[in-house]
């Protein structure tokens, strides 16, 4: 019939709009860890290591062939010798049953990409992305975030403005709560920044200031157990101290001098309770952590350790066993 008007229908009831098979979400970010999202994250630092993020260095490294003070770095590397060194590092956390993420940057690398640990810092329901204090440094960070992302990581938050910081410098004390060193490395902006994301998943940021001349808080203070910590003595921020004894931890300081043997000693990772993987070569720190009922896993880095970095700094820690998983 010509002429007539078409019938409208209303959108108002149609799912789209909240009607009849609207389905309203009502799990929890953290819920949605292991099926939306990748299993991920830590409350510790000490429990079971389960995946890790690494980056096999390549001819970035030439940059120190130079000046290796100007890309910050101690000497000169033979690449073929750290790659060979970093194969051998990744191998082992493979047969230990770690998984093994390759960050594979898109883009040219920076000198020191392989240094994942400074690049995020993981928290129980997903990675804080870092933004490195150095210019030397700064873009480091996209590579990262490029890889955790396509690995199914969530990205809580990205430091931002005037913010400097580097995943080194974040620890886990217990479940609930994390310390974080203040320095050159990691200014109080950044702390700002992080102290918020972590109050929003009921953290609590404890922040201590670093000695001068030092890098990050993880060459001062390792913990290899729930009852355990590893403390560089007279470098170490006395609050660090206090308060890790004052919930319930052992403090032990090594024997160590103020060297370049010493330094290698504390970098290590720890791969479960009592069980770290450590610089191959080292007697002295050895035999230390043995004494103290710990069981030491070496790998050999000489060449990598001219980078002014090594096993701790080059591993960036995706996910441990949780207590709330």
């Amino acid at each position: 019939m010509s002429g007539a008007k078409k019938t409208r229908q209303s959108t108002f009831g149609a799912a789209a709009y909240g009607g009849e098979g609207w389905s309203q979400r009502v799990r929890t970010h953290k819920q949605d860890l292991g099926s939306i999202w990748q299993s991920c994250g830590i409350d510790s630092e000490w429990r079971e290591l389960k995946a890790v993020l690494l980056h096999v260095p390549g001819q970035e490294l030439m940059a120190a062939k130079e000046e290796p003070c100007s890309v910050q770095m101690l000497a000169s590397l033979d690449v073929t010798k750290a790659v060979q060194e970093h194969e051998a590092m990744a191998q082992l956390y493979k047969s230990q049953g770690v998984n093994v993420h390759l960050v594979n940057p898109d883009t040219p690398c920076r000198p020191n990409q392989m240094f994942c640990a400074d690049l995020f810092a993981m928290t129980p329901q997903g990675a804080i992305l870092a933004r490195p204090a150095s210019t030397v440094r700064a873009g480091e960070e996209r590579g990262v975030a490029r890889r955790l992302a396509s690995i199914g990581i969530p990205i809580l938050k990205t430091i931002t403005g005037t913010g400097t910081f580097e995943g080194a410098d974040l620890m886990w004390i217990d479940e609930t709560t994390a310390m974080i060193g203040r320095g050159h490395r990691t200014n109080q902006q950044a702390i700002i920044q992080i102290q918020q994301v972590l109050a929003e998943i009921g953290i609590d940021l404890i922040a201590v200031d670093m000695p001068y001349g030092t890098m990050h808080l993880m060459g001062m203070l390792r913990i290899v157990d729930a009852d355990l910590a590893i403390c560089w003595p007279r470098r170490i921020p006395y609050n660090s101290v206090r308060i890790l004894q004052e919930r319930g931890y052992h403090v032990a300081f090594p024997p160590f001098d103020d060297d370049q043997e010493s330094y290698r000693g504390m970098n290590f990772v720890t791969l479960g309770p009592r069980r770290i993987l450590m610089v191959q070569g080292l007697p002295v720190a050895q035999s230390f952590f043995a004494g103290l009922g710990i069981e030491c896993l070496t790998t050999p880095t000489r060449e990598l350790s001219k980078a002014a970095g090594n096993i701790g700094c080059l591993t960036g820690i995706v996910e441990r066993e949780k207590i709330n998983t």
